[in-house]
């Protein structure tokens, strides 16, 4: 059985995309301790999450794209302010209250990049992955999936400030091989396809 170690949690600030709490918990030695809690989640339903066991769910998508016409994988190079610079990522999106991961997936490819999905590996990919538990409980679906089309930027929303790219296998190599700040799961991502290709899609 699962043990409530958090015992209190403090609302520090409250803004509409993220939130910092104060959590008061019991180490593995009984002593009372804090720790700095950043999440999307509001007071409560981060409270319902601790205690009173709601259950845990998922906040954002990532997207491990294959284009189909051009054997690529699909990129995005995104500015990131707090990085004050440009970031490799996968395509990815934030759920909406109540709404089902597909819808989610659909609509982030296409406004990222101007792509339409052809078909989501239900096989591969995990439904629910951590994303730094060190400072937040926020989680995100991976999700493996086919697509097609051309790219476009017309769909971005006006603080996107987002470049889509389609990388084949070789291109793949050499970005891996640059020095250019990349997101994890983006490198990780690409670093399979470099290794085995299109395969990580369809297995």
């Amino acid at each position: 059985m699962k043990i409530n170690r958090i015992k209190e949690l403090k609302p520090l600030v409250q803004t509409r995309f993220l939130n910092m709490y104060d959590a008061k918990y019991k180490n593995k030695n009984g002593n009372e301790k804090s720790w700095m809690i950043a999440s999307r989640k509001g007071y409560e339903a981060l409270a319902d999450k601790y205690f009173n066991g709601k259950s845990d769910e998922v906040d954002a998508v990532v997207i491990a794209a294959f284009h189909e016409e051009s054997k690529s994988l699909v990129l995005v190079r995104q500015f990131r302010v707090p990085l004050n610079d440009y970031v490799y990522e996968l395509p990815a999106g934030l759920v909406d209250d109540n709404e089902d991961c597909v819808i989610t997936i659909k609509r982030e490819l296409k406004e990222e990049t101007g792509l339409d999905i052809i078909k989501i590996n239900e096989q591969l990919g995990s439904k629910q992955l951590y994303l730094s538990p060190g400072m937040t409980e926020e989680s995100a679906s991976l999700v493996y999936c086919t697509c097609g089309g051309d790219l476009s930027t017309k769909y971005l929303e006006e603080d996107e400030d987002i470049t889509p790219i389609l990388v084949n296998r070789d291109e793949a190599k050499k970005l891996l091989n640059k020095v250019e700040k990349m997101d994890i799961k983006a490198f990780m991502v690409l670093q399979s396809f470099v290794l085995f290709g299109e395969e990580i899609f369809t297995c």
